[in-house]
């Protein structure tokens, strides 16, 4: 994840180091200790939090519970998670029971990304077979209530706008009904950016809170933020009572301390993050897992889960019959293909798998060099006909000659699709026969 990359890095040399010991006495976990802290504080996390987490850390680290350990660095490194999450806090989860509809207001600095959240929890409430309805409440952005409009209209939710001249609690107020007239169970408010200090604009989402009742009031911080975010969110707290915090721009080169602060200083959980550009890029946030992200130990959870949303039932079960009948095709591997593209960054799939975040990095596996990659074989498999699609075993000198011209490629690089076909299709008949599969390059 980049925003803790940095953070990451640091963290894994520091552990790396501790376990090429075989003992840990109470020095080396103070040198480790310290290490941590620097690397918590260059990831911009307020400097309270980083010393009572150090101080957590350390007061378990030295004690019995590693000493006695026939692995220290590995207890210590499970004690650095355990008190990660801690620190991240329980899984926030929104509060929908009750009277529909319940009404989520979203408030935040301007520029936090409230608008397009506001239509990525649409989305994501509609997928978890919800009612969503939006209402366009920012009359202050210029544009704001168009881009509402157009991010309602793509998603397909209905939504409820005035303009920019009547009063925002007085747009709230008449979305809500209208919400109600139109059966919705859920209405999303999207109010103005404003900064926490200014009372004149408070005092307006204080009136917008009091005329619709939210059963939600949640902060969305831009997590590059940096420091600043622990005052936003205690600003916004002390005035509004929030519920919970969204992250945006989880996806960018920040530094993260402000998902790490936040949640320690206000007590307010995060709830969903912001993982990309696209509307479907939003996750519900898991302390466990994020703090396995930044430990390195990948995330294999959210992995199978986006997984699942390419996938139906029927379809995953065909695919297994023909894998297990040794009927995989190149129509079959250029549709899976296009799944994993879809699946968005190839380095951020690559990180949820345990341990291939640094080899990602160590072989220098970015994102433009994996797409290249895939264009490249697709562009081969399109070139073919059904027939060779369906049976590569017909592909002779002239064949590739000819795939090679209509594709913009090389012969050698459709030698080299076809090796990797082989050895998949070597890899399945292994698992079939019930035997470990020898993967390229790990004999």
């Amino acid at each position: 994840m980049p925003i803790f990359e940095s953070l990451s890095d640091r963290l894994q040399d520091v552990f790396s180091s501790l376990g090429r010991k075989g003992h840990l006495t109470e020095e080396d976990v103070n040198n480790a200790m310290r290490e941590v802290r620097m690397a918590l504080l260059e990831a911009d996390v307020n400097l309270k939090v980083a010393k009572a987490f150090i101080n957590r850390v350390k007061t378990r680290a030295v004690g019995a519970e590693v000493q006695k350990s026939l692995q220290p660095a590995q207890q210590v490194i499970k004690i650095v998670n355990e008190e990660l999450i801690a620190t991240l806090g329980e899984p926030g989860t929104l509060n929908l029971a009750g009277p529909t509809p319940r009404v989520i207001m979203l408030v935040g600095l301007q520029g936090s990304g409230k608008t397009t959240t506001a239509a990525k929890l649409a989305l994501y409430l509609r997928r978890d077979g919800r009612k969503p309805f939006l209402v366009a409440a920012d009359t202050y952005r210029p544009a704001a209530v168009e881009q509402l409009i157009v991010n309602a209209k793509q998603i397909q939710v209905p939504y409820y706008e005035e303009g920019t001249s009547a009063p925002p609690p007085d747009i709230c107020e008449r979305g809500v009904e209208a919400a109600r007239q139109a059966g919705a169970t859920v209405v999303i408010i999207d109010t103005a950016g404003r900064l926490q200090i200014d009372e004149n604009l408070m005092a307006e989402l204080e009136a917008i809170k009091a005329c619709t009742n939210p059963a939600e009031i949640l902060l969305v911080a831009d997590a590059m933020t940096g420091q600043e975010a622990v005052n936003i969110a205690q600003g916004f707290n002390e005035r509004l009572g929030i519920t919970g915090l969204i992250l945006t721009k989880v996806d960018g080169d920040a530094r993260g301390g402000a998902a790490i602060s936040m949640r320690e200083v206000t007590g307010v959980p995060i709830k969903f993050m912001g993982v990309g550009e696209k509307l479907d890029a939003f996750e519900q946030f898991h302390p466990d897992r994020l703090a396995s992200r930044i430990l390195g130990m990948g995330d294999m959870l959210t992995l199978i889960e986006q997984a699942e949303q390419l996938y139906d039932e029927k379809e995953a079960k065909r695919l297994e019959e023909r894998l297990m009948k040794n009927q995989f095709t190149l129509e079959d591997f250029l549709d899976q293909i296009q799944k994993i593209k879809r699946m968005g960054s190839i380095g951020k799939i690559l990180d949820m798998v345990p341990g291939m975040g640094r080899l990602r990095k160590q072989m220098n596996i970015d994102d433009q060099v994996a797409q290249d990659r895939l264009k490249r074989i697709e562009a081969i498999i399109y070139s073919m006909t059904p027939k060779e699609r369906n049976n590569p075993k017909i592909l002779n000198a002239s064949r590739k000659k000819r795939i090679a011209a209509g594709s913009g490629t090389t012969v050698q690089d459709i030698n080299e699709l076809l090796k990797q076909y082989r050895e998949m299709q070597k890899m399945i008949q292994q698992l079939k026969n019930g035997r470990m599969p020898n993967f390229p390059g790990m004999r």
